[in-house]
């Protein structure tokens, strides 16, 4: 049923979410296509009363939990990139880093393994499994039997702690 209206009001919906993300392409298209996964996820057992206003309501939820999830990506990405650029401090132009920046990168690598590894347990294994072993925050959550909500936090004190030091 959910479906059959997505398919119905598709180019409306489309129409819909290109105006709320003021962009198209790429982005208005991954909506569409998670809005298809939901509504083809609802069984006929769901007593829809309204199946337009329904899915109009749910693409509104996937647009704002795409802008949330991307505010909280940018914060906790732009913390990691941080920790993880370096300070460029070989200044030159050859592409090799000097015998000084090898050290001071492998120092602050080290410094890092000691605070992940310092991390409260359940906070590190969140981070491990999220950042080393490439998991989702939803698979990480399945993985430890926690929320996903449980792992963005964990992750946002990981981050915290790792980027002010203290996870020592």
């Amino acid at each position: 049923m959910l479906v059959e209206a997505y398919f119905a009001y598709r180019e409306d919906l489309q129409r819909f979410i290109a105006a709320r993300l003021g962009r198209s392409g790429q982005d208005v298209d991954d909506v569409l296509q998670d809005l298809y996964l939901k509504a083809s996820v609802v069984g006929p057992e769901a007593q829809v009363r309204d199946p337009r206003a329904y899915l109009y309501r749910l693409a509104s939820n996937l647009m704002m939990d795409r802008w949330r999830s991307g505010r909280r990506a940018a914060a906790r990405d732009g913390a990691w990139r941080q920790i993880s650029a370096g300070d460029g401090a070989d200044g030159g132009l050859d592409d090799a880093p000097s015998a000084e920046a090898v050290v001071a990168a492998r120092q602050r690598l080290e410094r890092l393994r000691v605070d992940v590894e310092n991390l409260p347990e359940k906070t590190r294994r969140v981070f491990k499994l999220h950042k080393f072993d490439g998991l989702s925050y939803a698979e990480t959550a399945s993985a430890l039997g926690i929320s996903r909500s449980s792992v963005e936090k964990h992750m946002m004190d990981a981050l915290r702690r790792l980027t002010t030091g203290a996870g020592r």
